[in-house]
């Protein structure tokens, strides 16, 4: 088998007004995506997300030009080839650096779609797994930075459908944070697990001022309080108190979680498949982060596409954590490129589509109704 062709779909669609809930990085006004579409002498389509890294249109652009040239003529199969011949022209040296990380993470992810219709098998299947349920936390692009009496009570509504960890965004001025954790802790109970992320928008007198107010309402993590290239930041930050950091959505290759691993500040590892490699990357990260005892936590991107795929995964490793479930009002991404991608069980789970690769179907007529919306996503 060779691959014939690959193509990138980058989409966008605007958010409602009312809807569009505000982040430490900004109000959400618009979402994006680049799916990656590979085909085969066989016949064989496979599907993938590349992150779209604000910037759609270039990781497009790079994945249908250098990244094209350099994989088409090979066998899809052969993904570990792939990769590495992607990885050492285009991440190594002289290259795109995280943007090639991203685009290559579409590819890869696609790769394995078709690996797993050539051999009739779920992707779990191949990577050793079996279907069986994974735990999941409202997050995504939602519980953001409303008044906490809306915000707990938002969030009542997600443990009435089932979840039994949250994730709240925080990022503002501590005081307020704080008073929207009391708030959704009062509301929840003490058997719901609470998270926090703030989106790289604390610093060092931030986390020390909100510490003993996260221990006392029992957070399960923070999430990136600093953008990911601040490691001395994330060492000191560990000594202020005993909520576990968390941190690598922003993080590219093994390379990268290598030395945030070693340094012993973060606890829990949060690659991205779209953007940290793919899912031949981020099962090795995995395996990293079990020889050191870690959980496996991954962030999800826009579609239903890279959900689905970061489910294969959880459902395949020995340390898997939390899958992270978008919780957005609207995102018709989530729902509508290729289906539901996922449903939550009684117990707060979910558990990985059965059918050969993916496990999916994708909408094409859907894409063809959302082409690329230039202009910033947060404002």
């Amino acid at each position: 088998m060779r691959i014939t062709e690959i193509k990138a779909v980058p989409i966008s669609f605007r958010v409602p007004e009312g809807k569009n809930v505000r982040l430490g990085i900004g109000r959400a006004v618009k979402r994006d995506a680049v799916l990656v579409k590979v085909l085969t002498d066989e016949g064989i389509v496979g599907w993938g997300e590349a992150h779209h890294g604000r910037c759609p249109g270039a990781i497009a652009k790079l994945i249908d030009t250098t990244m094209s040239e350099l994989v088409v003529g090979m066998d899809p199969l052969d993904v570990s080839s792939i990769w590495a011949k992607v990885y050492k022209m285009q991440l190594s040296s002289h290259g795109m650096g995280s943007a090639a990380a991203m685009a290559l993470s579409g590819i890869d992810i696609a790769l394995w779609d078709i690996r797993g219709k050539a051999a009739g098998w779920p992707i779990y299947q191949l990577l050793g797994g079996a279907d069986r349920p994974v735990k999941a936390y409202g997050g995504g692009i939602s519980l953001g930075w409303q008044p906490p009496e809306a915000l707990a009570e938002e969030a009542q509504s997600y443990v009435e459908q089932g979840y039994r960890a949250l994730k709240l965004r925080v990022g503002d001025a501590v005081r307020v944070d704080v008073a929207r954790v009391r708030a959704v802790r009062q509301t929840v109970g003490d058997d719901i697990d609470i998270l926090v992320d703030a989106n790289t928008g604390y610093c060092l007198n931030d986390v020390r001022q909100a510490m003993p107010a996260f221990e006392e309402l029992g957070v399960g993590w923070l999430e990136e309080p600093f953008p990911p290239h601040d490691y001395r930041e994330y060492q000191l930050a560990k000594e202020l108190g005993r909520v576990p950091l968390a941190a690598g959505e922003n993080h590219f290759t093994r390379y990268d979680f290598t030395r945030m691993i070693e340094d012993r500040a973060v606890t829990f590892a949060q690659p991205d498949l779209s953007k940290a490699g793919g899912l031949s990357e981020c099962a090795k990260i995995a395996t990293l982060c079990s020889a050191w005892k870690m959980s496996f936590n991954p962030h999800t991107s826009a579609t239903g596409i890279n959900m689905i795929a970061t489910i294969h995964l959880l459902a395949s490793v020995d340390n898997p954590g939390y899958f992270e479930a978008d919780l957005a009002h609207h995102n018709p991404f989530r729902d509508e490129v290729c289906g539901a991608p996922y449903t939550l069980d009684g117990e707060g789970c979910v558990r990985p589509k059965t059918g050969a690769g993916l496990g999916i179907d994708i909408d094409e007529e859907f894409l063809a109704r959302h082409p690329l919306i230039e202009g910033p996503c947060y404002v």
